[in-house]
Parts: C-alpha cells; structure tokens; sequence
C-alpha cells in the first residue's frame, strides 16, 4: 500500500485527512484531486446573463476548490505524510470519467460519502472507483471524524467472486488488525454440519490473523443492516465486502446491498468489485 488517490470534497470533506492518516500508516504517498465543475445554464435565460452567470459560478467553483486542496496539503504537512494535490476542471458527468481510469495507477481510492438526501457528484465518483478502476475504495462516512486506526475489522463472507476480491484487496489491512471478525450473514437454514465462512477464516489464521467467525442471521432486517448492527456491536475500524451491481449497457447499477451499505453506513467500507 504505496499509492493512493482521494477525492476532496469542496465543501464537508471528510476523505481528505482520513486519507492522509492511511498514508502516515504505510508511509505512502497520497495524491488528492478536487473537482472545479464548470456550471451549466439553462437554455431559457438569456445570453448576456448566462455568460455572466456562467463565469460567477466558475469561480466559485474554482475558489472552493483551490480551498479544499489547500486544507488538504495543510494536513499533510501536518502529519508528516507524503501527499500532492490537484484540481481538474469538469462538468459533473466528466469527473466520473476522470477519476475512474485515474485510480487504476493506484493501490486504493478514497472518496467520502454524500450527505444523505442531498444530490453529490460523490455518488457517481464512488461508482466510477469500484467499476472502472479495477481497484479497491475505501467510502468514509460523511459523519467520520476519527483518524484511521485497525483495532478490529470486520469482513463480510458470503463466498463470492467480489467477496473474494475484496478480501484479497484488504490484506495489508487485515494483517494490521488486531482482530478481524468474519460475519457470515444467514437469510436461510444451513445444514447442520456447513459451517459458512470456516474455511476462509482458516486461510486468514494462516496468515497470523486473529479471527472470530460470526454467523448472523438477519432476523427480519436486510443484510446491510445485520451486517452495520454488527459493526457497531463490536466498535469494527473498518468493514470489508465486495461491491455488487450490474451493467445496463454501458452504466453500471448498484446492487441493493451496496446502495444501502453506502446510503446507512457509520464505519469506513472497502469494497472492490
């Protein structure tokens, strides 16, 4: 874990210093890019006025970035961290684009979670980074003040392919933890003698981890909920489980579990897809 890529929010960002704590941790390098979003106008209004508008909000944009990336490398600075910032000018579509073949030089993106009920360009920056990188996002709750720490992660098991990649992904942050649970979360009868998740809890004790299997049933609740409840039950640092969604074309849809992980979470998730 020697590279990594963040997105600065121009306003409430909380990726920004949680990102430069993971960089101190690995003695990495981080680079964080904000995003200057050229304004767009209605057609209606009229074209003295839309030049104007246009170049108002332009710079404001430009102002509030240029802020974000300074209170960045202030924090760098501060943490002794080896960090750089850029700022991209896009539209709101364009920046997706940019940053998600960009996080493909890195080891892990960060990029921190919308306000709930607000409409931010991080919803579509976090698609782009779990489907078109190829590598793992850690998502950091809008809420998060706290610096990154390893005291205990929890992995979410269900034995597929994302699940898998995920985990992969996570090992230099699993080999770090002091406690790792492994949550199997049940929505039906298992037989009496399959123990879900056994194997891949042995394959992390291989490696010097201390792991707690949990199978957990969701009683009535959704997944991303027994599997949040569970994190807060144990004061989890960190959550780890693969992103799910679809193509429909050319766009990609989140699955249902990842939505309501992204749209409810309280701990930093890494997830890769």
């Amino acid at each position: 874990m020697k590279s990594i890529l963040v997105n600065l929010a121009a306003g409430h960002d909380v990726a920004g210093e949680y990102a430069v704590s993971v960089a101190a941790a690995f003695d990495a390098h981080v680079l964080g890019v904000v995003f200057a979003y050229v304004p767009t106008i209605r057609r209606s209004v009229a074209h003295t006025t839309q030049a104007r508008l246009i170049e108002e909000q332009r710079q404001a944009s430009e102002a509030a970035a240029q802020a974000a990336a300074a209170r960045f490398d202030a924090a760098a600075r501060r943490a002794g961290a080896s960090a750089a910032s850029h700022v991209f000018t896009a539209t709101l579509p364009g920046a997706p684009d940019i940053f998600g073949p960009l996080a493909r030089r890195f080891d892990l993106a960060l990029v921190g979670q919308p306000e709930p009920n607000k409409v931010a360009p991080e919803d579509l920056i976090i698609e782009a980074a779990l489907f078109d990188s190829g590598r793992p996002v850690i998502v950091v709750p809008y809420i998060h003040k706290a610096p990154f720490k390893l005291d205990r992660v929890l992995v979410a098991w269900d034995g597929s392919r994302t699940a898998a990649r995920a985990l992969g992904d996570a090992m230099p942050f699993i080999t770090r933890a002091a406690a790792v649970d492994v949550v199997v979360v049940t929505t039906e009868p298992v037989k009496s003698d399959e123990i879900p998740g056994a194997d891949v809890a042995e394959m992390l004790a291989r490696h010097g981890v201390v792991v707690e299997l949990r199978r957990i049933g969701a009683a009535g609740i959704s997944v991303a909920d027994t599997i949040l409840n569970h994190a807060a039950d144990c004061a989890a640092d960190l959550i780890v489980m693969g992103g799910y969604g679809r193509s429909r074309l050319r766009e990609f849809v989140l699955g249902g579990t990842t939505r309501a992980m992204l749209t409810s979470m309280t701990t930093p998730v890494l997830m890769s897809h």
